[in-house]
């Protein structure tokens, strides 16, 4: 066992909420990132035990964190953490990152008749995906385990095996943080600002604004479509959070919609530069409270030129983009894009298989070829052949 510091609670006291994981019946490692937990310092064999297993799982506790959050366009003023877990974070070769717990229980936060778990299925989807997107370089949360717990849990499909993703970010302070602490005061708001290690709201405004953008510039260059872009998903830090029903396009679709909930399409592929901008006027609002309007305005005045800078640096003939066969195929002939992604049909057969019939071979074959993407040896050549512009759906599941 080893401390972790609260730094989140320590410094926003009221907008976090002691809380611990369900008592799981049989906690187990599905799958555990061994190079992450080395570089956090963290005792790989401890993790393993049966200790370990329990701390993974949220038994010793932590803190559910809570935030606002535009939903789908609309604003629901208190939302949080009701089925994660901050557990606390402890210093990195970066500075420091949190660690967090997804599909650990109920919390707090949880809605009437949650039960605040998590599915297998989708905690394998964000562990491969993420891990996929830090292997790519693009700004990301990332993942450093999977367990089953022992339960059943009834999702749409029917009861499908309990699961726990333990997540690592350098913070899970959110455009729906700034915006609870705006329908508290003025002083939370500017203790977020602090918080989020800003010198004035118009530091932060300006960094996020850059950061994001830069974010969803590298989103379209390898056809990721995020599905659920709500203000409380769009991380201050611009790293890519929650993989709930997210997918890739393999052609340049502007249409591109594989959310089972999106029906509008609202956060479809080619929608993701206006969403993050959107969003980032949210955010604008939100700071309100600690700066004037002249200056928000003036900063978000820069965000058309500082996004045609960035998406000419991540996708520099846009025309071949477009006219590709696909997007993975323009990445490879022109970008020096990854060769391996984490396809749609074959990560949900992966999942599938590891989830109805326990066998990991397949998914741990599609994560050892996603996490090295660049090399050709990595996995077998079909694994880098598009898939087709077929019909898929994605489902939040957790």
């Amino acid at each position: 066992m080893f401390a972790l510091n609260h730094s989140f609670a320590d410094a926003l006291p009221s907008m976090a909420l002691e809380a611990r994981g369900a008592d799981f019946p049989d906690p187990q490692l599905v799958v555990l990132n061994d190079d992450l937990a080395a570089s956090l310092g963290l005792d790989i064999e401890w993790l393993r035990s049966d200790d370990g297993l329990r701390w993974l799982t949220g038994a010793h506790g932590g803190h559910a964190t809570a935030y606002a959050g535009h939903q789908f366009g609309q604003f629901v003023p208190l939302l949080g953490d009701g089925r994660a877990l901050l557990l606390g974070d402890l210093p990195s070769p970066d500075g420091r990152v949190e660690i967090q717990l997804k599909g650990s229980g109920p919390t707090p936060f949880s809605k009437p008749g949650s039960d605040g778990r998590g599915a297998l299925g989708p905690m394998l989807r964000e562990y491969l995906v993420s891990e996929f997107m830090h292997a790519a370089v693009v700004p990301t949360t990332r993942s450093l385990a999977v367990l089953t717990t022992g339960e059943q849990v009834l999702r749409q499909q029917g009861p499908v095996p309990g699961g726990v993703v333990v997540r690592v970010a350098t913070s899970h302070l959110r455009v729906g943080s700034v915006q609870y602490a705006a329908t508290q005061s003025a002083d939370l708001v500017a203790a977020v600002v602090e918080a989020a290690g800003f010198n004035t709201p118009e530091e932060l405004l300006r960094t996020v604004m850059e950061r994001q953008l830069d974010l969803i510039a590298q989103w379209l260059r390898l056809g990721f479509v995020h599905g659920v872009m709500n203000t409380d998903n769009t991380a201050l830090s611009g790293e890519t959070i929650d993989y709930g029903p997210c997918a890739f396009t393999e052609r340049f679709r502007v249409d591109a919609c594989f959310s089972s909930i999106d029906v509008q399409k609202r956060y479809a592929f080619g929608n993701q530069p206006d969403i993050i901008a959107w969003n980032l006027s949210r955010l604008a609002e939100a700071l309100l409270p600690v700066s004037d309007i002249d200056a928000m305005q003036d900063i978000l005045a820069g965000m058309e030129s500082t996004w045609h800078r960035v998406w000419a640096e991540h996708v520099p003939d846009p025309e071949a983009l477009a006219r590709a066969e696909d997007i993975t195929t323009y990445n490879r002939k022109h970008h020096e894009g990854p060769l391996f992604v984490p396809r749609n049909q074959m990560l949900e057969a992966a999942i599938t298989a590891a989830e109805q019939k326990g066998d990991l071979a397949p998914y741990r074959e599609l994560l050892a070829a996603v996490t090295d993407p660049y090399n050709a040896e990595a996995g077998p050549a079909w694994m880098a052949e598009p898939e087709g512009d077929i019909a898929f759906t994605t489902f939040c599941g957790t």
